[in-house]
């Protein structure tokens, strides 16, 4: 007698440690406590479906809602062995899933949610933060923009000033790029106003006071520096040209060029431990006043004048190479042949000199002069007409480079102005220049946020509150990610161990910082495969590689996460 089988083969690949991680983080009781829902949600609460959707995020790298429904009907068994209650593929169906981001759009519920959330992973994960960063990215899509939307023209950072676009404005944890702050704007709207909400949120969120906030120089703004001063706070951002003036920074390196002010320099620890001289630069005081909320706030704030060494460098370079090209084209107007312009007089001359100085940005680095010339020009014979001269007149441009000027426009090359209030004895001149350069870890977290797995952009969203709902979800997932790679990092660290095995056709190579990317694609093609027979069902699940049983236990989690997907095997189908 012929038994028939049934197997059914599932996906397993990374879903238990997203969720694993999900669950230690608390998302889906603080999002059910948070954003509860209504007497007729049946089936997974709106956490459970909002942490799943998120897993499916991460794991797919994709956003787009009319494709959940199905990822989750293909893994019923492995989702409801991770989550520990039943699944039915209707829990992620379109409808569902625009709920949640519905829910996710309400402001006032999203800051007590996110307050909840930092504080808990604070407690859970030991952090002690000291240094937050604030910065802004924008998305651009292919949206309908209306008066009052999110969606609208502005200042893009995708380089698509054509495109629609939405701001996301984010404070983050150093050293973890782990974001604390997340608001969602119009894409019209500038960056200035937008950096005292968040630091107000921060200190609400954190519950910390004495940290010093880090931005760029739309930071710098004086309402904003006063404000963190008024809150007993710390901040540190460059100046802009506007704050100091050519004129003003000149004043700054006079002292310098007189040899009155010495410089200290500043150095980098490469990866193999050697210092690398990276800037220099000397401190000056500045006493200010500002009102915040009606009250007058005095302070002293430190400028620190630095003059970075690569920029400095890369600057003279790109100076000596305009003023080159600039050069070979005041030439060409001296070039004498067919199809070639000539200038009659020195007028005319001098307004295509002057276009071509401000075209290459050289003024006053060239010392200009101009020769005019009178010279004979045979007309040949033709017809009646006897052969004669002719007497022209030619203008020529003489342009050498005035070597003075030169010199005194390369040293001021490189120079820039930072403000902070933390004195000197908690943050010396060196530590404030490294701790500003360290802004690409916010800017990584951005990369993560519109790219590879989180894919923000493009994004397949119509509605205002479904946008601003996805994208604070996203967040979320990136905390995941920066969590993931923390505390792995954090175990090897601790071991003083490296990792092996991560990296593709090279699996001898290790590494002491393995990404959260890295780590996740490890468990690809793990499956989990179910046997129906007539009276009884088996489960059967690839066996977990060395890699993956180090990577769980440098996560802290146990290999049953996996292994409990198989716990059933025998039962009754």
């Amino acid at each position: 007698m012929t038994e028939i089988l049934t197997v059914i083969s599932e996906r397993v690949d990374d879903i238990p440690v997203l969720l694993a991680q999900s669950v230690r983080m608390g998302l889906p009781s603080l999002l059910d406590e948070h954003f509860p829902s209504h007497g007729n949600w049946l089936g997974l609460s709106l956490g459970w479906v909002g942490t799943t959707w998120l897993g499916h995020i991460l794991s797919q790298a994709d956003h787009r809602l009319n494709h959940v429904q199905s990822w989750a009907e293909k893994r019923q068994t492995t989702l409801a062995g991770c989550i520990g209650q039943p699944v039915r593929g209707l829990d992620f169906s379109d409808d569902r899933l625009g709920d949640v981001l519905h829910a996710l759009s309400d402001n006032a519920r999203w800051d007590t949610f996110e307050g909840a959330l930092n504080r808990r992973l604070l407690r859970v994960y030991d952090l002690q933060p000291e240094l937050t960063r604030l910065d802004s990215t924008t998305a651009s899509g292919y949206w309908r923009v209306t008066s009052d939307g999110l969606f609208q023209l502005g200042h893009s950072k995708d380089r698509r000033p054509d495109l629609p676009q939405v701001k996301v404005m984010m404070a983050t944890l150093d050293p973890l790029g782990l974001p604390v702050v997340t608001d969602v704007v119009a894409g019209e709207r500038a960056d200035d106003p937008l950096y005292i909400p968040a630091i107000q949120r921060a200190r609400e969120s954190l519950e910390r006071r004495g940290l010093l906030y880090v931005g760029d120089c739309k930071m710098a703004a004086l309402a904003t520096r006063a404000f963190v001063q008024a809150g007993e706070d710390f901040y540190l951002c460059p100046l802009s040209k506007k704050q100091v003036s050519p004129d003003l920074l000149a004043t700054y390196l006079a002292p310098i060029w007189a040899g009155k002010q010495s410089l200290t320099p500043i150095y980098r620890t490469q990866d193999d431990g050697k210092q690398k001289l990276i800037a220099e630069g000397y401190e000056r005081l500045v006493t200010l006043t500002a009102e915040v909320e009606g009250q007058t706030v005095a302070w002293t704030e430190r400028r620190l004048v630095i003059r970075s060494l690569k920029q400095a460098q890369a600057a003279e370079r790109g100076l000596r190479g305009r003023l080159a090209k600039a050069q070979t084209a005041l030439a060409a107007l001296n070039d004498r042949g067919r199809g070639k312009k000539r200038y009659r007089d020195v007028e005319s001359l001098r307004q295509a000199v002057e276009a071509i100085v401000k075209r290459y940005r050289v003024q006053g680095l060239l010392q200009l002069g101009y020769l005019t010339q009178r010279r004979e020009c045979p007309v040949r014979r033709y017809r009646e007409r006897p052969a004669t001269v002719r007497i022209e007149q030619d203008v020529q441009v003489i342009a050498i480079v005035d070597q003075t000027a030169l010199d005194h426009e390369i040293r001021q090359l490189g120079w820039r102005v930072y403000a902070t209030n933390q004195p000197a004895d908690q943050l010396s001149l060196a530590q404030a220049i490294l701790a500003y350069r360290d802004e690409y870890i916010i800017e990584h977290g951005f990369g993560r946020l519109k790219g590879q797995p989180l894919s923000l952009t493009p994004m397949y969203l119509q509605r205002d509150d479904h946008a601003t709902g996805l994208i604070r979800l996203l967040s979320i997932g990136l905390r995941l990610l920066t969590l993931t790679e923390f505390v792995v990092r954090r175990r090897l660290a601790e071991e003083q161990a490296s990792l092996p095995g991560l990296y593709a056709g090279n699996p001898k190579r290790t590494t002491t910082r393995p990404t959260a990317g890295r780590l996740l694609e490890a468990f690809q093609e793990i499956t989990l495969a179910t046997i129906l027979e007539p009276d009884r069902s088996r489960r059967h699940l690839t066996s977990l590689s060395n890699l993956q049983l180090r990577i769980l236990d440098l996560l802290g989690f146990p290999s049953t996460i996996y292994t409990q997907l198989c716990d059933d095997s025998g039962k009754p189908p």
